[in-house]
Formats: structure tokens, sequence, C-alpha cells
């Protein structure tokens, strides 16, 4: 059984006006992860990932495609300490 990972993603590329934090939130409730995702100033999209170690690695594909509309140049990522602190994947404000 894979334990439970925690990733922080930040996004880059046109990632913002494409429904990308809906598509992201989706794409995590269909594979179980629980976190958030959202926007950043800069026009990058920020996420935190957290969940059995197989669905947080296929979120991370994910985002390197992402939404039908976006272009994504970059996904950076650090693997963090697990907390369990969420309970659902939410899109942040």
């Amino acid at each position: 059984m894979a334990e439970n990972v925690r990733a922080h993603a930040i996004i880059s590329g046109r990632v913002q006006g494409v429904f990308y934090r809906a598509e992201t939130q989706k794409a995590a409730r269909q594979r179980g992860v629980t976190g958030w995702v959202k926007n950043r100033p800069d026009g990058t999209v920020e996420a935190v990932f957290e969940g059995n170690e197989n669905d947080v690695a296929a979120m991370i594909e994910w985002c390197k495609s992402g939404s039908s509309q976006a272009r994504v140049d970059n996904v950076d990522v650090d693997w963090e300490t697990y907390t369990g602190e969420f309970s659902a994947f939410e899109v942040a404000y």
C-alpha cells in the first residue's frame, strides 16, 4: 500500500483564465486527493496536494498538461511532510 504524501506545486505558463483551477479541483476530487489550488498575483497557479502517493503523483502528471485551454511551461514541485489537514480539495482565493 502506498503511503500518504504531500506535494506543493507552482505551475507556470498560460494557466490563469483557462479553467485550470476548476479542472484541477475536478481531477483531484476524482482521485481522492485533498488540498487546494489558487491563482497567484504573478500569473502562476499554486497547489497543495495530499493523499496516496500514487494519486498525488498522478495529479502532478495531470498538472503538466492541465485544462484543455492551458499551456503549461513548468511544474515546480516540492515534496513536503504529509499533514492530513484537509478534508476535501478546494479552490482557494
